[in-house]
């Protein structure tokens, strides 16, 4: 994944490779359509060829797919960009972003946020842009989110454990799974990847 506002150093045109480049968060076209690389692995059986195994997620849909390259096949790179963002309200079929470096802002259309429950007024998140194209590829939200719980049926006086769970609204609209000891105006940190409670939060 390259660095933040970093561009791959890539030439423009076509870029050509094989497995051997491939790596986590590897943009590549397959079957006319653009994947990025979640996982992989290179095995080399006892007998047969070598090959590569992936865990791919498509851009445009989100959807994650095993897929199996013989080792040396040829892949086509995608050049991408990631660029930190502030999400700024939500308009009929977009929300709205800003670059905090150029003020430029930016509509990503509903459907390319995979989590939107968890968004939050002034969060940072990384907008994966298509180099070439100048256009919005992916957008990750941050690992954790802060987030006050606004309702959940009151909890078990003296009850710490943890195994037994319920169900709670958080700030943001999203209904997470919390520990029984729990109760409204806690604030707690979940993980966005998960959406599982991680702990409790001081005020």
């Amino acid at each position: 994944m390259p660095k933040q506002n970093q561009r791959l150093s890539l030439p423009k045109n076509k870029i050509m490779a094989t497995t051997a480049e491939i790596r986590n968060g590897l943009c590549i076209r397959h079957n006319e359509k653009l994947f990025q690389v979640i996982e992989f692995q290179h095995v080399k059986p006892g007998k047969g060829p070598a090959f590569v195994r992936t865990k791919m997620r498509q851009i445009e849909t989100g959807r994650v797919i095993d897929n199996t390259f013989s080792a040396g096949h040829k892949i086509e790179i995608v050049r991408i960009e990631n660029r930190e963002y502030q999400y700024l309200y939500q308009e009929t079929e977009s929300y709205v972003f800003m670059n905090n470096e150029t003020y430029e802002q930016v509509n990503i259309p509903l459907k390319m946020v995979e989590k939107p429950y968890f968004l939050q007024e002034g969060m940072i998140v990384n907008i994966l842009f298509h180099a070439e194209e100048e256009t919005p590829l992916v957008v990750e939200l941050p690992m954790y989110i802060i987030s006050e719980v606004t309702y959940t049926e009151p909890g078990v006086k003296g009850d710490t454990a943890t195994n037994s769970m319920k169900a709670a609204t958080i700030a943001t609209g999203a209904e997470v799974k919390v520990p029984l000891f729990i109760v409204n105006g806690e604030v707690i940190k979940i993980d966005t990847r998960t959406g599982i409670y991680v702990e409790r939060v001081k005020k």
